[in-house]
């Protein structure tokens, strides 16, 4: 069976990824197994300058998911080429780095030096809804998504994957925009925008009030999402939200998506991941499918 696949022109030995902010910079995960199994590492937001993110409480436990509003803390690009870096390059497996912003200069002066690592590609942040400034104000609208794309394009000559919101009422249009703008892959979707309040002190629980959702809770909209993009666009798509396991990633394979990210399910259980490498072996034995890559996009429409 071959599970090799080529994402936007990076190669991977599966196409099963860590979903940025979920697995931080692997050390923790490194602990439980071999980071070498994976198809891809997708770091933590990383930024021009450290960030301390939002204040406490950040987290919290909902039906079927969490809400986080962490605010993409972050200890900046200069200690991730040093520091954390060297340590994810002991590893056999491709390393995509999490790009966020606050301004437009902020994404192009960052992904210039991200252009100078050691990295297999970029993940351009457009879509956090945990921090005031960037990302959602830019990844919203086509034409936000098209000129930031098109800007870091210039200074990337790495694979460059957008990072798209749920929290638009047409994914598709944002989606041409990514393709337009010269991108070579798109990633989606991030968390949708939600609240939990205290009954009792009848306040958000979340110190910035709102959060993104994410976990099992908003797979089906995920799948929905994926689904429609596939039929706008052309470049790879790499599919996230709520998938625990090897059938939830065929799911969105069928539905369009190239390659999958875990993302909750790192915080369910730390070996997810594999888990789900190991699912999706197991459903290409049972259906006798010899290469991972035909399954995608073969979704049967009623």
């Amino acid at each position: 069976m071959n599970t090799k696949i080529n994402f936007a022109g990076i190669e991977m030995k599966n196409p099963v990824t860590v979903a940025s902010g979920t697995f931080g910079y692997g050390r923790e995960f490194s602990n439980f197994f071999d980071l070498s199994k994976l198809g891809g590492i997708i770091t933590k937001g990383t930024s021009l300058k450290p960030r301390s993110g939002n204040k406490p409480p950040r987290v919290c436990e909902t039906a079927s998911g969490m809400l986080n509003s962490i605010g993409l803390q972050n200890p900046g690009v200069e200690y991730f080429a040093e520091n954390d870096l060297p340590f994810l390059r002991k590893f056999d497996t491709a390393v995509i780095v999490n790009a966020c912003g606050s301004s437009i200069d902020e994404y192009i002066e960052l992904c210039r030096i991200l252009n100078t690592l050691d990295i297999d590609g970029v993940e351009l942040n457009l879509s956090c809804p945990n921090v005031k400034a960037g990302c959602m104000a830019f990844g919203n609208t086509y034409e936000g998504v098209k000129k930031v794309t098109s800007k870091v394009r210039k200074v990337l000559d790495k694979p460059l994957i957008v990072k798209l919101t749920p929290n638009v009422t047409d994914i598709a249009s944002i989606a041409t925009a990514v393709e337009d703008a010269g991108a070579d892959g798109v990633s989606l979707i991030n968390t949708l925008l939600g609240m939990k309040i205290d009954i009792n002190a009848r306040k958000p629980v979340l110190a910035n009030n709102t959060g993104g959702l994410s976990g099992p809770a908003i797979k089906p909209v995920a799948v929905r999402m994926v689904y429609q993009v596939a039929q706008a666009v052309n470049i790879p798509i790499l599919g996230m939200g709520g998938i625990t396991n090897g059938d939830d990633a065929i799911e969105f394979m069928l539905a369009g998506a190239n390659a999958v990210s875990i993302g909750a399910g790192n915080f369910i259980s730390p070996t997810t991941s594999i888990d789900t490498i190991n699912g999706i072996e197991d459903y290409m034995r049972k259906f006798n499918i010899q290469d991972i890559n035909e399954i995608v996009r073969k979704v049967e429409m009623n």
